[in-house]
Formats: C-alpha cells, structure tokens, sequence
C-alpha cells in the first residue's frame, strides 16, 4: 500500500533553500494491484535471465574465437556488455518492486540509475551508428574494409562512444539536485528517467529541459540521421548490384542491425514525443518506457543468435562439445 506523500522525510541542502526527498517512490504498471505485480516478477526475473545468458554467450564466444575477431563481431561484443549493464543497473530494483512491493529508491540511488541509464543508451546508439558505418564499408567499399576498420580504430571507437555517452550525460544528476522537490516524491516508471524525475520539482526546469532536448537531438538526433543516410547509401549500392541473388546476400549482411536499430530507436522516439507532449502520464508512458529498457536487451541476442551464422553455429557446437 502507497504511503502518504505528507509523512515522506525530506533533507535540505547545505544553503537552507532547497528540499530533497531522502528516497522516491517507484510505480509499476499502473491500475495493477499487488497480486498482479507479483505475477508479472516471475516473467521479468526469465527475461533477464535468458537476456544476461544470451548477451554472456555472444560476448564469451566472440571473445573465445579468434575468427570473430573482426570489427562487426567486435562492435556486437560492445553492444552486449552495455544490455547487460544496463540490465542489472535496473533490473534488480524492478524485481524488488515486483515481487515484494519495495517501492522507496535513495533519492542519490534514484540519480545514480537515472545517469547510467542515460549514459548506456547513448553508448548503445553510437555503437549502433558504428555497425551501421562497418556494414556501409563492407558493402559499398569492400577492398577498404580492412584497412579502414582496424583493430585499434574500433578501440578507438568504442572508447569514443563510452566518453561522449559520460561526458553529456554527466551533468544531468547535478542539475537535477539544483531543483526543490516539493510535490508527489512518486516516480511514475519502475526506474528512474530524467523526464519523470524532473516533473515532480516545484522550481523553474527550464534548464533541465534545454539541456534534455539538447542532447537528446545531438546524440539520438545525429546518429539516427547518420545511420538512416548509411543505409540510403547501402541501399543504392545493393540495387546496382548485377543480379538480385548478389543484392539479397548483400543487404542479409544487414538485417540483424537493422532489427536492433528498430528496436532500439522506435520505442525511444515514441517515449519522447509522449513525453514531450506533456500531459498526465498514462498507461502509454509506462508500457513504451519498459518496451524502450527491456526489449533491446532481450532481442538484440534472439536476433544476433539467429541470424548471424558463425554465432549460432559455435553456440550448438559448445553445447555438443558439453554433452559429450
């Protein structure tokens, strides 16, 4: 049962002028009662496991195999290990809230979770873009691809990608902790996102709000644009290809990262236009933000699995390997 918001302890800044909530409270589905929540754990606790054992292969395997060790698999490896931190650095609290009805989240926590959230689909997206330019080169400038996509410039890439993911989103808790927090102290998502947080301060947002939309549009903005022109370019090369069995083994090459790019950026940008639209939140907000956390997580391996032969191949090959 909710407790009521008028008991919720509050801490106030060094300077006496602003007022924090010592933990927030986090919602599940909304309309649900608690038998239902803790029904719906035990789907949540398989999902994450078959996600973090799905992502633990991909990257085990590529790591193991000496013949995977090339840009499109190395950059794959990249975007594992971001679904499974970005997994456990949310998954853990939703079960508890699930299952046992644990709803407070340390307003620090809160901010802590909010940042690597943040951070990870920044991360995410740029490695996206960057299989998108891999697959570009390896079709349009196939004697190229090596020498363009060496081993340290994809070192070099995802080091990139985990800085600018850092470096934007860094100053989001701290901006944050600049506002009063006066109102309702309950989050309306099973984790904490900057939009939610930022909705329940009584003072002025105008700078949250700036800095959101800015880096939203440079970041999610940007590498959408990039990755949609790759594919123009793909596209143009595909289909002066001179038979049409050549073109389909050419453009199969991309199906798995075009699934994960649909994945990744339908539900995001469907979250920030709901978002962005204003409004009390409704069960809309809620469905698209857990479909925008958790589903990459659990198709991306389903996807890479099937699709990408080399994997799935060494996969049934440790599993007979196993039961022999």
């Amino acid at each position: 049962m909710q407790k009521p918001q008028l008991l919720f302890p509050v801490m106030a800044t060094p300077n006496g002028t602003l007022v924090h909530p010592e933990y927030f409270l986090l919602v599940g589905i909304p309309g649900l009662g608690p038998n239902v929540h803790f029904w719906l754990a035990f789907p949540l606790c398989l999902m994450y496991a078959l996600a973090s054992l799905g992502n633990l292969a991909i990257i085990l395997i590529i790591r193991v195999e000496r013949c995977l060790h090339e840009p499109m698999y190395l950059f794959l490896a990249m975007l594992s290990t971001i679904d499974l931190v970005l997994s456990s650095s949310t998954m853990p609290k939703m079960a508890s809230l699930f299952l046992m009805g644990i709803q407070e989240i340390e307003f620090n926590v809160c901010l802590a979770q909010m940042f690597l959230i943040h951070a990870l689909s920044a991360m995410e997206s740029a490695v996206l873009l960057a299989m998108a330019f891999d697959r570009f080169v390896a079709i349009c400038h196939p004697l190229h691809h090596a020498s363009v996509l060496t081993g340290p410039t994809v070192a070099k890439i995802g080091l990139a990608a985990l800085t600018r993911g850092f470096v934007f989103f860094f100053p989001l808790p701290f901006i944050l902790k600049r506002l009063s927090y006066c109102r309702t102290h309950t989050v309306t998502h099973s984790f904490c996102l900057h939009q939610d947080i930022m909705k329940l301060s009584c003072t002025d947002t105008t700078v949250n709000v700036v800095h959101g939309l800015f880096i939203i549009l440079l970041i999610m903005g940007v590498d959408s644009l990039f990755i949609g022109f790759s594919y123009i370019l793909i596209l143009r090369t595909v289909l002066a290809l001179s038979s049409w069995g050549a073109a389909l083994k050419a453009f199969n090459t991309c199906i798995s990262h075009l699934c994960a790019v649909l994945v990744f950026y339908v539900p995001l940008i469907g979250l920030s236009v709901v978002h962005r639209l204003g409004g009390p939140t409704s069960l809309l907000h809620v469905v698209l933000a857990n479909v925008y956390l958790l589903l990459p997580l659990v198709v991306n391996p389903i996807v890479y699995g099937a699709k990408t032969k080399e994997i799935h191949s060494r996969v049934f090959h440790m599993f007979l390997q196993d039961g022999r």
